[in-house]
């Protein structure tokens, strides 16, 4: 990839002789810098791109999407584009949604599906948005959208302390949020292999999060439980491509 794609598809790891890519998804209220710390922990022959969603860095002079099927279609479209060869597709949080949601846009068709998804802190879709999935609300002030982006680690201090900067975070999430509140689940189900990991101590996921997930594909599935809440430790979120399985999976259950 070059050119304007790699303001859409950012590389951030290259290696020689790469045999797969992982693609991961921006996440909601951010951007492609939460994976910066993936990038001394990635397998062998693994490269790692981060679809940026539009509206932000590099696309920043383009228009947010303005609800959910415009943001999955443009994802679908720029992986459908692009010549990743064999990929693997990942989302954390309501990147999960979305990533579920590419992933089986693409299902059809096996040259541009995923070999596999991962998914990451996030509830199956087909209960829908919960009240703590609904938060924040568009009518939050700013301060609100400021303390909820600090509390799940999407509002680095640089941000905090710039008052332009600050700024352009919160317009940033009052667009997710909008996108969000449009998402409605119509029955979607994937048959690449999926894997889903969860944080022991994530309030957000429910207790039958991981038997929902697993009736939403026809492939093979596991699920993990980390250590730690919604971004596990801070260990663990930076080793995590070392954690994604081939397309195969083990028996499932709790990991440390």
């Amino acid at each position: 990839m070059s050119g304007p794609r790699d303001t859409t598809l950012v590389p951030l790891h290259r290696t020689p002789h790469a045999r797969r890519t992982l693609v991961g998804l921006s996440f909601f209220g951010g951007g492609t810098a939460a994976y910066q710390p993936w990038t001394g922990h990635m397998p062998a022959h693994t490269d790692l791109v981060v679809v940026c969603y539009p509206g932000r860095e590099g696309r920043f002079a383009e228009d947010f999407a303005r609800d959910w099927d415009e943001l999955a279609n443009d994802v679908a479209r720029s992986l459908r584009e692009a010549d990743l060869g064999p990929y693997i597709l990942f989302g954390h949080s309501m990147s999960g949604w979305m990533a579920f949601d590419v992933a089986s846009r693409l299902d059809g068709d096996e040259a541009l599906r995923p070999r596999a998804l991962v998914l990451s802190s996030c509830n199956a879709p087909d209960r829908g948005l919960t009240d703590s999935e609904l938060l924040p609300t568009p009518q939050d002030p700013d301060e609100r959208l400021l303390e909820w982006l600090e509390t799940h680690g999407l509002l680095p201090r640089h941000v905090r302390e710039h008052a332009g900067l600050t700024e352009v975070a919160l317009e940033l999430m009052r667009a997710d949020v909008d996108v969000r509140n449009t998402f409605v689940y119509r029955g979607a189900e994937v048959s690449v292999p999926l894997q889903v990991f969860f944080g022991a101590d994530d309030p957000l996921i429910s207790t039958d999060a991981a038997v929902r997930w697993s009736a939403l594909t026809s492939g093979a599935y596991r699920y993990d439980v980390l250590g730690g809440g919604h971004f596990y430790t801070p260990e663990i979120w930076q080793s995590l491509p070392s954690r994604i399985a081939e397309t195969t999976f083990a028996p499932t259950g709790p990991v440390s």
